[in-house]
């Protein structure tokens, strides 16, 4: 994706189910779980880089020992910084105590972060400033180990103003309205309900607190829990805790939303928002490798046994597809498919942009993550060639000769990497005059493959958002070239409305599409009816959110996807572009096509899980209207 867009996050959850001597015998190193949670995380820093975090619990640590730790960062590099920072603590321990330091019990008992049990977090901020406090791990601190609880997610909530509230109700006086924290003190409200129902329970035969208290720890019912905590939960999620005594739990919406994948073994149990990761990581099969089903919970109880358990009546599946278009890994075997596939069904929206003229058309991508998308197209626009090859030499019949024959069969598609982006330039410079200056000199181009004024110049991205990046320096660089005509095409269809469930896209005119369907109303007149839209969303917003509807829809009933496109490259076409500029989107079909089990494309369609979706969209046309630049949620 050539616009600067990220999401949030990625999360990790590993139990180890044998003794850490265990791992240390088999692995050479006590460490086993921290150098796989290291691993995955750096797998996944495509997730998230504006901080980590990482908490990790010992399993029967002896009262007066620490037995949960924490560690988080904002640098560059966090997640290294975390585990560098964790590396030096065993490196000191070993020069201090070398005989000791042998022993993986003493290790455990000497060593922070040395634990069975650990989540890790990589996150990419959809809001806010991006602080130490932002990062998770939250941690909910109690003197009962069964009180204890670490919180970990992949999630956007649409209505904390409203689980705020319950919390109020409830008796609470939550610290900060934020969604992170309504969750884990939603879940620590109800755990600490289960602790005072079990302790009056074996109160009755019990007289020691000690034993209560392991009793309690045995008992603690998580799925019901999980239940009372999300009756009201509207976004999409995927939440990793962990609590005191070692129970643990990862929980993922009713639609399937956001994603979510588990491994288990004899030796291990692990969760991850991906799930090539853990097959690299464990070296685990394709089918061993299991997705989280929406609306269920991964429960690990502190014996190790682990149920998937449903905790919320799984919807309509509409897993997000821009994690199918984009943010998730490509090697993932039904994503490579799916991006494959994207790719081929612009095929023929391609061919007709350049009048099916192979000859004269050179094919190439930007950035790296569309090059499966574009291997695709490549292959439709072979099939074209081939199909056009074979109908020439029927043609022919009789009348074919060895020379006419490899004349044909030597006519290929042109494909050649044109842009190449410059690792070593950093776009460091903040007044936008000498940024923009600089951002040309990001990308090299590859001169002499296009024919000057007489080539068309095809290049595929993963998706057009902002389109900022394509009219401050991508079409610039490409006329440099000096093409006939540039046709930029999207694997994405047009992204025309906000995102509420982890995606920062939030508000609408930053879109390209919603900016060029307001110009379409505002070249036929329609100014007043921008007004009339503004002033009935006011009216919608008023609603409870279950009875509301996506008036922003309207904006675009007008128009066909065609006439956005061909808006949207009025917009971004600079002054000074010699070429004439085509920009092609996937169609809705087309995506749906592509991606069958994974049709979460509200963004693209308005279409909405979640009555909060709806909420979202309106409050922000209302927002775009007012002139507000914030998230409308």
């Amino acid at each position: 994706m050539s616009d600067n867009i990220h999401h949030e996050c990625g999360v990790t959850l590993i139990r180890l189910l044998k003794p850490l001597a265990y791992y240390k015998t088999k692995y050479g190193s006590a460490r086993y779980g921290l150098h796989k949670l290291n691993q995955i995380m750096e797998k996944m820093i495509n997730r998230g880089q504006d901080g980590a975090g990482i908490s990790t619990i010992k399993l029967d640590a002896v009262p007066g020992t620490s037995y949960i730790d924490r560690m988080r960062s904002i640098k560059t590099k966090a997640s290294q910084d975390i585990f560098g920072k964790i590396n030096d603590m065993f490196i000191e321990a070993q020069a201090k105590y070398p005989n000791k330091y042998q022993n993986a019990q003493w290790q455990k008992d000497h060593i922070p972060f040395l634990g069975e049990l650990m989540v890790g977090h990589l996150r990419y901020g959809t809001f806010g400033k991006n602080s130490i406090h932002s990062c998770h791990p939250f941690r909910r601190q109690n003197n009962w180990m069964s009180r204890n609880l670490v919180i970990a997610g992949n999630f956007n909530l649409t209505n904390v103003d409203e689980l705020f509230d319950h919390l109020v109700e409830l008796g609470q006086h939550p610290r900060e309205k934020a969604d992170t924290v309504t969750v884990m003190e939603k879940i620590g409200h109800f755990l600490d309900k289960d602790n005072d129902r079990l302790f009056k329970k074996f109160k009755e035969t019990e007289e020691k607190n000690e034993v209560i208290s392991k009793l309690i720890q045995q008992n603690i019912d998580v799925p019901a829990i999980l239940i009372e905590s999300s009756k009201r939960w509207d976004g999409g999620y995927v939440i990793a805790g962990m609590i005191g005594h070692g129970d643990a739990f990862v929980l993922r919406d009713p639609h399937g939303i956001r994603p979510a994948y588990y491994y288990k073994d004899d030796e291990v149990v692990v969760i991850a928002s991906e799930r090539p990761v853990i097959q690299t990581v464990f070296n685990a099969a394709f089918e061993d490798v299991h997705e989280l089903k929406p609306g269920h919970a991964a429960i690990i109880k502190k014996t190790g046994e682990f149920n998937e358990v449903e905790i919320v009546a799984p919807l309509e599946r509409k897993a997000c597809s821009f994690e199918r278009i984009y943010f998730s890994r490509g090697n993932d075997a039904e994503i490579y498919k799916e991006r494959n596939l994207l790719g081929k069904n612009l095929t023929q929206s391609v061919l007709k942009s350049v009048n099916h003229d192979l000859e004269n058309t050179v094919f190439s991508y930007i950035p790296n993550t569309a090059e499966v998308a574009f291997g695709g197209l490549v292959e439709g626009i072979d099939s074209f060639s081939n199909a056009n090859k074979a109908e020439q030499i029927l043609n022919i019949k009789g009348n074919l000769n060895k020379a006419d024959l490899e004349k044909i069969l030597h006519r290929h598609p042109r494909i050649h990497k044109v842009v190449i982006k410059d690792a070593k330039q950093r776009t460091f410079i903040t007044d936008d005059e000498s940024r923009d200056s600089l951002m040309n000199l990001v990308y090299d181009i590859t001169y002499g493959i296009v024919k000057k004024g007489v080539d068309n110049l095809v290049v595929l991205d993963d998706s057009i958002v902002r389109g900022t990046t394509l009219k401050k320096s991508i079409l610039k660089i490409l006329d440099r070239l000096g093409p006939k005509k540039i046709v930029v095409v999207s694997s994405a269809p047009q992204i025309r409305y906000p995102d509420c469930y982890g995606i920062d896209m939030a508000i609408l005119n930053k879109f390209i599409a919603f900016e060029a369907a307001i110009a379409l109303l505002k070249d036929a007149g329609k100014e007043n009816f921008i007004r009339e839209v503004y002033e009935r969303t006011l009216l919608e917003v008023e609603k409870p959110k279950e009875e509301q509807v996506n008036l922003v829809k309207e904006i675009y009933a007008s128009f066909t996807a065609e006439q956005v496109s061909k808006k949207i490259a009025d917009l971004l076409r600079p002054a000074d572009l010699n070429a004439e500029l085509d920009i092609i989107y996937q169609s809705i079909e087309g995506l749906n096509n592509a991606c069958p089990d994974n049709l979460g494309d509200w963004y693209f369609t308005g279409n909405y899980p979640t009555p909060g979706g709806n909420k979202v969209s309106n409050k922000a046309f209302i927002n775009y209207v007012e002139g507000k630049h914030v998230r409308a949620y």
